[in-house]
């Protein structure tokens, strides 16, 4: 959609200084709480099968019911937004949910500086001083949590019978440790799968202090319990420990010593 000169002439009238346009009361965050505004209407009418104005059809026995306040938290600060109503509240929209707090992928920015190692208290400072968003240690904190929830969840999925390939290698990330809370290198260990569609699928990620025969064992007793039961090829790098720990999980069927071939990756 292009904005023709004309209206673009008459929303910058009176904007003489940057914060008119770019500040916490200026033009961009006025225009963006009127078009949500404009929008959250739009999916009531279409909700209600009636224009704002017009009389409801004798079938809808349903009716707007005015506006509640929201406050809205996103990169431009805080956006207080009309939201519409319905008498019966079977209204649900789709641009800003039910319970919905925050926007522009706030979530995102939580996850995205809790990952690169800062605690609650540094996200909390850095939103503030930022985007001039104050964010409780709690709403932080349920972000976070919901995320590892997510990521148990993925963790301990149900995988193939059967992959046609698996690679197990070592990846040096930079993780936040929990004891000392400062963020160190650390080793994650990877499984990726190629499934019989050419597909490849990460079949786990694991972090380990110390790499060897007994971990790895942990790791195979783990893919057996999640439904893996052959593998054709194993691809490794001179991971520690691995081919000792290959032999008690991968009994017939599950692993048959006569097909694996064991490459290096240099």
């Amino acid at each position: 959609m292009t904005i023709s000169k004309e209206i673009l002439d008459e929303l910058l009238k009176g904007v003489e200084r940057p914060e008119d346009l770019l500040g916490d009361a200026g033009l961009m965050k006025e225009l963006k709480i009127k078009l949500m505004e404009r929008m959250l209407g739009v999916e009531l009418t279409a909700h209600l099968g009636y224009e704002d104005g017009e009389s409801a059809p004798p079938s809808q026995p349903n009716r707007r019911n005015g506006t509640s306040a929201k406050v809205l938290k996103g990169q431009d600060g805080e956006l207080p937004v009309a939201i519409p109503r319905d008498r019966d509240s079977s209204f649900e929209p789709e641009l800003v949910k039910k319970g919905q707090t925050r926007i522009d992928g706030m979530d995102d920015k939580i996850i995205g500086l809790y990952a690169a190692g800062l605690t609650v208290r540094d996200i909390q400072a850095h939103l503030l001083d930022l985007y001039g968003l104050r964010v409780s240690p709690d709403l932080i904190s349920r972000v976070t949590d919901a995320v590892l929830d997510e990521v148990r969840e993925w963790q301990s999925r149900a995988l193939d019978r059967m992959y046609l390939i698996v690679l197990f290698d070592a990846l040096r990330v930079k993780i936040r440790d929990a004891d000392s809370r400062t963020v160190k290198n650390k080793a994650v260990y990877v499984a990726l799968g190629v499934t019989r569609d050419g597909q490849r699928e990460v079949l786990g990620l694991w972090i380990a202090e110390n790499e060897g025969a007994k971990f790895w064992l942990s790791v195979m007793n783990e893919l057996k319990n999640r439904g893996l039961q052959d593998i054709l090829i194993a691809v490794v790098d001179g991971l520690k420990g691995f081919p000792e720990a290959i032999p008690p999980p991968f009994r017939r069927p599950w692993f048959r010593p006569a097909s694996c071939v064991w490459c290096a990756i240099l």
